[in-house]
């Protein structure tokens, strides 16, 4: 029976009610509310050391940034505060700036924006504290740390830090501190609750598992990260929960592998297809070894009698999409439908209408299903579906809506891939399955990627995906070549501008809002329209493109950008995909300092898609050139913004650019939305964890393959875990 925390020593009603908000409810809940930091005075970096890390960090950005940097990584340290005081700046806004000594006579600033006077009264002078967040360099090279977590150090921790052990920090959230909730008020409860509950601890590793990596139990490595006696005891600990954390997600894709190869049904296809080979001899231009690869590759799995479940991952403009219309135009020669699902109308439209163009010539059926379509139009689509006279469907979430019947579906397509669930794959499969006769058989699956995804990213999201890679780019593109300029530099750009639309070309300027903000200091698209249109480029042709517009006027304007009725077109990132404009051959791209990194990867993509040279314009504020005005903006940013453009300058490899994008902003921001069926990893880093990432993998995966049902006796705690952790939603598989 577990116990409830009200009656541990140390907690009364009100702090009962705080960890209970917490998700803090018994006893055992402690044992794994560890400690997000530790302050290790046999290791510890002094803040003398850590400027002149700081500045050669500093420095090395003005140099390749293709190499490693650590810059977003957190710090601790402990010192005493020797000085504070508020300042006024603005219109009677405050800031408090305390300054504090280490135990080295090295000294940081840290600075609170907000609520000055609060923490003023809170910090005393000669307080003995701990600070952890994210060291800068201010413009004077003093380090300073901005609203990090401080906690005070009592009498008692002062000893234990000043005799070398190990104190561990724990996460404070905003309503522990209001009840006076310290790291001093966890580690006390943890050190009174540790002995009973511990021992109630099953390990859900074999022992096995835990000889050949070297991991200690559950028991020990619980314990050793509350209360280490030394740094590798911490180290060993992180690395069993790391490992732990991935391997059990990885039992999970080769236990959905298995049953993909070998226990569901699939369509034999034959790879023999008359209007494949129409369309590929009548191409205007020829597949790279990459495509010819990836098709074999493909033609391999539909041929097998097992369902396909392939990623193709592919820059942009490397030639996805014609892999797939010829795997889709063998599915149809076999006598089955396809279905061609995009994240949104816009991609959607363009797909539909990027198929029609190819399939002009053939008698092959081609509908698209959206959600703005009027009912009549929609019925009639459903109507074809449902008999199989559409051959080809083309559309968003809609293709996946209960109220579809398809007929015989033989390959599903997924275009960007990360913006989908896996429940939402699902459902798509289980739609395929109900529309044949024998509904054991399953559709092949194909889902494609734009956006490269670095290799432990996808052995994590895809592991039950074959991947393929098509890394060559067609033979008659040029790469864009990438340019960082400031806004005093904007004449000279315009001018270029002007000279090339002259030579017949065409070009995007793309804004990061729709429209003027007040909050925001961004140049807004509809603003600069007009000031473009009039001022700028009197005797060019502009035309206006942004996510506010109603999709048929979206569609108009991209078709006459497409019919070469605009020399220019002004946007936003509504452009970011779908757009293929083989005439347009520049891309300005405003405040571009505002944009992640994979998306000005995205944006650039969308020139270049001809035979001719393409450019691709990065335009920033003028204090870009001095680093910004670290007065006025975070530090953090400015580093990760100077970053991203130098990398945009320096490399167009999609790949190379997703593992500087993943390092920059972590897997949760790399993915935008937090991906559906993805792991809430506490220890794991995605980032920098591959090398575990492929341990954990190939062993999970050999497991498997010797123990598909995990039922031997070595394997029963570990197959426990397994069914606890994943009988909900919808990512459990039977292993009965």
């Amino acid at each position: 029976m577990k116990k409830e925390i009200q009656y541990i020593k140390g907690i009364g009603p009100k702090r009962y009610e705080a960890f209970l908000k917490e998700g803090l409810k018994t006893a055992s809940d402690f044992l794994y509310y560890f400690p997000r930091d530790y302050i290790d005075r046999t290791n510890v970096t002094t803040l003398k050391s850590l400027a002149v890390k700081l500045r050669q960090e500093t420095e090395s950005i003005s140099q390749s940034i293709t190499e490693d940097f650590s810059f977003k990584l957190e710090f601790s340290f402990v010192g005493r505060i020797t000085e504070k005081k508020v300042h006024t700046f603005g219109r009677n806004r405050k800031f408090l700036k305390l300054t504090v000594n280490d135990l080295q006579n090295g000294y940081a600033e840290v600075i609170f924006w907000s609520y000055a006077d609060y923490y003023a009264k809170l910090y005393d002078i000669k307080e003995l504290i701990s600070v952890s967040g994210k060291p800068e360099l201010n413009r004077y090279g003093t380090i300073s740390f901005s609203h990090p977590e401080i906690q005070r150090l009592d009498s008692e921790d002062e000893k234990q830090f000043e005799t070398g052990k190990i104190l561990p920090i724990y996460k404070l959230s905003e309503n522990l501190k209001k009840y006076k909730i310290s790291s001093k008020t966890i580690r006390d409860i943890v050190q009174t609750i540790l002995p009973s509950e511990l021992k109630n601890v099953e390990d859900t590793l074999p022992d096995y598992v835990l000889k050949e990596f070297g991991y200690p139990n559950a028991q020990e490595a619980i314990k050793n990260l509350h209360f280490p006696s030394q740094k590798e005891d911490i180290d060993k600990a992180r690395q069993r929960m790391k490992f732990e954390e991935i391997f059990f997600f990885e039992l999970l894709l080769a236990i959905r592998k298995r049953k993909i190869k070998y226990i569901e049904k699939g369509l034999a296809l034959s790879p023999k297809s008359k209007s494949a080979r129409k369309l590929y001899n009548s191409l205007p231009f020829r597949l790279t070894k990459d495509q010819i690869k990836v098709i074999n590759e493909i033609s391999q799995d539909m041929q097998s009698g097992k369902p396909m479940n392939r990623l193709l991952q592919g820059d942009v403009g490397s030639g996805k999409t014609i892999v797939a219309l010829l795997s889709m135009l063998t599915t149809i020669d076999n006598g089955f439908q396809t279905a061609f699902m995009a994240p949104t109308e816009l991609l959607a439209e363009q797909h539909y209408h990027t198929i029609l163009n190819y399939l002009k010539d053939f008698d092959i059926s081609v509908v698209q299903l959206v959600g703005g379509q009027k009912k009549r139009v929609r019925q009639e689509i459903l109507e074809k579906i449902a008999s199989g006279e559409a051959n080809i469907i083309v559309g968003t979430h809609a293709l996946f809506e209960s109220e579809i019947l398809y007929k015989d579906l033989g390959l599903i397509i997924i275009d960007e891939q990360h913006r989908f669930g896996v429940a939402q794959r699902a459902e798509l499969i289980s739609l395929g399955k109900k529309s044949h006769d024998d509904e054991e058989l399953a559709p092949h699956i194909l889902v494609m990627s734009a956006t490269p995804i670095p290799r432990t990213l996808s052995m994590t999201l895809y592991g039950d995906l074959d991947v393929s890679i098509i890394r060559e780019m067609p033979k008659n593109r040029k790469p864009v070549k990438t340019k960082v300029v400031f806004e005093s530099q904007l004449p000279s750009v315009y001018s270029f501008i002007r000279v090339e639309v002259r030579k017949g070309r065409q070009a995007f300027v793309v804004y990061p809002l729709v429209e003027k903000s007040e909050k925001l200091d961004l140049k807004s698209a509809t603003e600069h329209y007009e000031k473009l249109k009039n001022d700028v480029f009197p005797d060019l042709r502009c035309g206006l493109l942004h996510g506010q517009m109603l999709w048929y006027e979206k569609d108009e304007t991209m078709k006459a950008f497409l019919e070469k009725q605009y020399d220019l077109l002004v946007a936003t990132t509504v452009i970011e995909v779908g757009i293929d404009i083989p005439n347009a051959t520049i891309m300005l791209i405003e405040n571009s300092e505002r944009f992640g990194l994979s998306q000005l990867h995205q944006l650039r993509g969308r020139v270049g898609r001809g035979s001719e040279q393409a450019y691709c314009i990065l335009a920033t504020k003028e204090n870009f050139k001095f680093h910004f005005n670290k007065k006025l903006q975070d530090e953090q940013d400015t580093v990760s913004a100077i970053i991203r453009l130098k990398s945009m300058e320096e490399t167009s490899d999609g790949f190379k650019i997703s593992e500087i994008d993943l390092k920059l902003r972590g897997p949760g921001d790399f993915l935008g939305t937090k991906q559906a069926g993805l792991p809430s990893f506490k220890f794991l880093n995605l980032a920098s964890d591959g090398d575990l990432i492929s341990k954990a993998r190939k062993f999970a995966f050999q497991i498997i393959a010797d123990d598909p049902h995990l039922r031997k006796v070595e394997n029963k705690a570990m197959r426990e875990n397994f069914i606890k952790q994943y009988k909900e939603g919808n990512h459990y598989f039977d292993i009965a």
